[in-house]
């Protein structure tokens, strides 16, 4: 099976998943709506729109992976910008804990901000599934004169070493009894490492291979000057 093959058959398998769930659960909702107390009719509509959501989510990586371009660089508060998503991890997964750690003075970089948020979405994201209930994902942000130094830490089972090479590559999953236990089409950390390139950060992580991983994306403090160059320039 060749690379675009691979993709239609993945893309395909991804979409179906959450289609079938939408329909199935609409279809239940419309035959049997007297039928079905409250509590279950919100638990139905929450799944629709969670599968919804994923499906969005999907889509959005489709594309991504086409296509990284179209950076709009702004002045991004950092600590602001990933405050901003932290209700939906708060809301998916209930069982976790997520902590704060965030540098003191708000930390500014020149980046694009809807695609900042989502390194961030796809990292703390991964920090919640692959780690087990009740643990904690702990996002940290520190500055220092020329950089901003974003972390995700989870308490999943770790990454080894020798799967360093396939981390970020398309397609590729890593096999654990989490990462079996949850769906994914290999895409999300290839999307990430791309995104971060684009905007001359770059992206890395640290584990010991056998409990937690802390995913780090370091990106130049934001300057005034250069800005401004930049600006001209374009």
């Amino acid at each position: 099976m060749d690379i675009q093959d691979e993709f239609i058959s993945t893309v395909s398998h991804e979409l179906r998943t959450p289609l079938t769930s939408i329909r199935g659960f609409a279809q239940t909702l419309l035959s049997s709506w007297d039928k079905i107390d409250d509590e279950n009719k919100k638990k139905f509509i929450k799944i629709i729109e969670d599968q919804s959501n994923r499906l969005i989510n999907l889509v959005e990586n489709i594309l991504t992976v086409s296509k990284t371009g179209n950076i709009v660089f702004t002045k991004v508060d950092v600590n602001s910008a990933i405050k901003k998503i932290i209700p939906i991890f708060k809301e998916s997964y209930k069982t976790h804990k997520i902590e704060l750690h965030f540098n003191a003075i708000p930390p500014f970089a020149r980046l694009d901000e809807d695609k900042f948020q989502q390194i961030m979405t796809n990292l703390i994201d991964n920090g919640c599934k692959y780690s087990p209930e009740n643990s904690t994902v702990k996002i940290t942000t520190e500055v220092n004169k020329n950089s901003i130094k974003i972390s995700v830490q989870d308490e999943g089972v770790g990454i080894r070493e020798c799967d360093r090479e396939k981390l970020f590559k398309k397609f590729s999953r890593l096999e654990n009894h989490l990462t079996s236990k949850t769906q994914g089409n290999g895409l999300g950390l290839y999307i990430t490492k791309q995104i971060v390139e684009s905007m001359n950060g770059n992206i890395d992580f640290n584990s010991d291979g056998v409990k937690g991983t802390t995913f780090t994306v370091v990106f130049p403090v934001y300057n005034e000057e250069e800005a401004l160059r930049c600006l001209q320039k374009s």
